[in-house]
């Protein structure tokens, strides 16, 4: 960082916020010091990147059409130690899942957590914790894989690397219950946390992972997680990540997914709530025969905004990958999708597609979806295409001829749309967890602004 760029933030010329994060992240800086060299070094490299780059604009392509002036014109601070009782997490629902791991402002909680008997070898707690035991196992993976120089949310959560959650799964193991994480904001006004997940599974290995993201109270807070997953050879991966925060937390999250020979991912976001949420799934198909199925539902209400960026690359040959996205848009929220399939020189018999489809129910409601396919080998099979509409008159018109009100009418078919998102769910357990989410957070059909059910859509595709 330059003399004058540090004159211009501490004066609130140039940058107004980044005092705060320098006065964060010293304090953090001090308060681990105790941590392996390499762990320090980690951190400070993040905040170099950071400081250097600060927030993207909409000058910035992959931020095009999401505006996060309200993150950074707001001075977070880290969240500190809140007591939480078990009788405040029952309004989530989550006590159907046998193993869950709870995370108090990106802090494993043990008191509040439940973790069963495991298979022989399968390690599960908080990623602090497994840094003060076990650093060499940590050392191997964490921020190998993430590339924090194009992402300054990345850089920024790297910077703050203080806790989060620890999975590692030994080779010929299967996890037959899902892992449950559930992360709460409780930290007050203008609070901040960084999760930081490691995942690790290791080959001929299966586990399903669940990430679900709630706030406690009203509060404003900003919420910045990151997972790095790393599936072996033949490992086969379910990963779920649910966002249901209140209406004033901003929830940025980044997947980055490392796929080696013959693995198996399939990447599940629902997300249901936040003023603004921006959810990065990144996987590298980096061996030969690897396969991953990327799904997603968005549903906005009121000024929500939602923003889906897909960055999947296929480094190997004979590797597959679907993308399956849908979203519902009420009141004058706004949603984006922008798709990029990046396929390189060296992947051959490369097999992608891409389907964005969406419904607007408001005159209001916005979406901006852009496919995008990059190739740069010559036998591959790439499809993208995306679709912009209303709720269908001719589906309407025979429910209703059948009996049903408008209302019920429209509702079944919103719960119809959102339910081809949620039948690739292979986990019953969580997918009806999410079934439950969804039906509670439907728009209400009679609060729809405008009775409009005329067709308008457009669509294209591209084949390369």
């Amino acid at each position: 960082m330059t003399k004058s760029a540090i004159f211009e933030a501490l004066t609130g010329t140039g940058q107004p916020g980044l005092l705060g994060y320098v006065t964060e992240f010293n304090d953090l800086n001090q308060r681990l010091a105790h941590q392996p060299a390499w762990m320090n070094a980690l951190r400070r490299e993040g905040y170099t990147r950071f400081s250097e780059g600060w927030f993207p604009t909409t000058h910035d392509e992959d931020w095009r059409f999401t505006n996060v002036a309200p993150i950074a014109q707001t001075r977070f601070k880290v969240a500190g130690h809140v007591r939480i009782s078990p009788n405040d997490l029952e309004k989530f629902g989550t006590s159907g899942f046998a193993c869950q791991l709870t995370f108090i402002n990106g802090r494993f909680a043990p008191g509040l957590s439940r973790i069963p008997t495991l298979p022989k070898g399968v390690t599960v707690g908080g990623l602090a914790a497994q840094i003060t035991s076990h650093p060499e196992a940590v050392e191997k993976h964490l921020g190998h894989y993430l590339n924090f120089y194009r992402d300054a949310f990345c850089a920024l959560n790297t910077a703050f690397i203080d806790d989060g959650a620890y999975i590692h799964v030994p080779r010929n193991t299967v996890v037959e219950h899902p892992i449950y994480l559930l992360y709460v904001s409780a930290g007050g006004a203008n609070s901040m946390d960084h999760p930081r997940n490691l995942i690790v599974v290791e080959e001929n290995s299966q586990a399903t992972i669940v990430e679900d993201y709630v706030s406690l109270d009203g509060s404003v807070a900003f919420s910045n997680a990151v997972t790095e997953l790393v599936a072996a050879q033949a490992a086969v991966v379910s990963h779920y990540m649910i966002v249901r925060e209140n209406e004033q937390t901003y929830n940025v999250s980044t997947l980055r997914i490392q796929q080696e020979r013959s693995s198996n991912v399939a990447t599940h976001s629902v997300l249901l709530g936040g003023a603004l949420v921006r959810n990065n799934v990144h996987p590298v198909l980096a061996g030969e025969g690897g396969e991953c199925l990327i799904n997603g539902l968005f549903m906005a209400n009121g000024r929500q905004h939602m923003d889906n960026y897909m960055l999947v690359e296929h480094a190997s040959p004979h590797c597959n990958s679907r993308q399956f996205y849908n979203g519902i848009l009420n009141g004058q929220s706004h949603g984006v999708f922008h798709g990029r399939i990046i396929v390189h020189k060296d992947a051959q018999k490369t097999d992608a597609k891409q389907t964005n489809r969406n419904l607007l129910l408001s005159d209001d409601a916005q979406i901006d979806t852009k496919p995008q396919l990059e190739i740069y080998a010559d036998d591959v099979k790439c499809t993208h295409g995306a679709t912009i509409g209303q709720v269908d008159e001719n589906a309407l018109f025979y429910l209703r001829s059948r009996g049903l009100s408008e209302t019920s009418a429209k509702h079944l078919l919103l719960q119809a749309f959102a339910n081809e998102c949620m039948a690739r769910m292979s986990s019953a357990a969580v997918r009806e967890h999410i079934e439950r989410l969804v039906a509670q957070s439907l728009p209400e059909t009679a609060k729809f602004a405008g009775e409009r059910t005329v067709v308008a859509e457009r669509s294209f595709e591209e084949v390369g």
